[in-house]
């Protein structure tokens, strides 16, 4: 075992990684919530293979709020040539950056910087843009939304959090101008939890419904965009809508 891999297992995670010699890093709570990575794992690689063919050689991605680098270690252990991972907590970049380094994963870099400051096309742009666990922590979700847009060449997967629905008609200034409701969003208080890893970095979260995720993602440029579908015994959250995993496609 490799001092890379003594210094990973000599911590808890919130990812169950598979380290070369087949030992696996310890999770929260006794691995309580490992089935949730397990499900997302599971339907990114249904639509890389509708999307791409799993043809991903010479293909380039991005993880937006990459965290620990799950999923960008599982992009460049499938075979992308190029992943790139962003993060704002520089914990979150040096933890990514060790399993980087434990994998032996050169073609996967990792960069300490907050989607919200990002300039057009700072990152380039990407065949696949991930953005996981990532809008409902934010007070501006509509930005960060742009900004995965902005960087995407050809798709975009989005997974959130998600609130009720609320449809219905509302007079917009007076009764003779009726405008429909596309969506809506529930403001969550995180404030006091800024501090956690898993946390709001500033503490107003605003929680999009998938109308409203869906809506957003048609007017910001997605030619299309659809809600996957989810396995029949996956994560309790996401078969139940609590949770989805939206794609958005840009097409020439």
């Amino acid at each position: 075992m490799t001092d890379l891999e003594s210094r990973a297992l000599a911590k808890t995670w919130f990812y169950p990684f598979r380290l070369p010699s087949g030992r696996q890093t310890p999770t929260y709570d006794g691995g309580v919530l490992d089935a949730i990575h397990h499900t997302r794992t599971q339907m990114l690689d249904a639509e890389l293979a509708r999307t791409f063919d799993d043809r991903l050689d010479g293909l380039s991605a991005l993880d937006l709020a990459c965290h620990q680098g799950w999923f960008s270690a599982h992009l460049a252990q499938r075979g992308f040539s190029r992943v790139t991972g962003i993060d704002a907590r520089e914990e979150h970049v040096a933890d990514a950056s060790l399993i980087r380094d434990a994998l032996g994963l050169p073609h996967w870099q990792v960069r300490q910087a907050d989607v919200h400051q990002l300039e057009p096309l700072q990152l380039g742009l990407h065949d696949l843009v991930l953005c996981f666990g990532l809008i409902y922590h934010l007070e501006n979700p509509v930005g960060a939304l742009r900004a995965a847009r902005a960087h995407c060449r050809r798709l975009c997967l989005v997974e959130t959090q998600v609130v009720p629905g609320m449809t219905g008609w509302v007079d917009y200034g007076s009764y003779r101008f009726v405008r429909p409701l596309k969506g809506s969003f529930g403001i969550i208080d995180e404030t006091g939890e800024t501090h956690g890893p898993e946390a709001s970095t500033t503490g107003i979260c605003l929680v999009p419904s998938t109308e409203a995720l869906v809506w957003i993602m048609q007017r910001i440029g997605f030619s299309r965009v659809e809600v996957l579908p989810v396995p029949d015994d996956g994560y309790e959250q996401l078969v139940h809508r609590k949770r989805v995993m939206v794609a958005g496609w840009v097409e020439d």
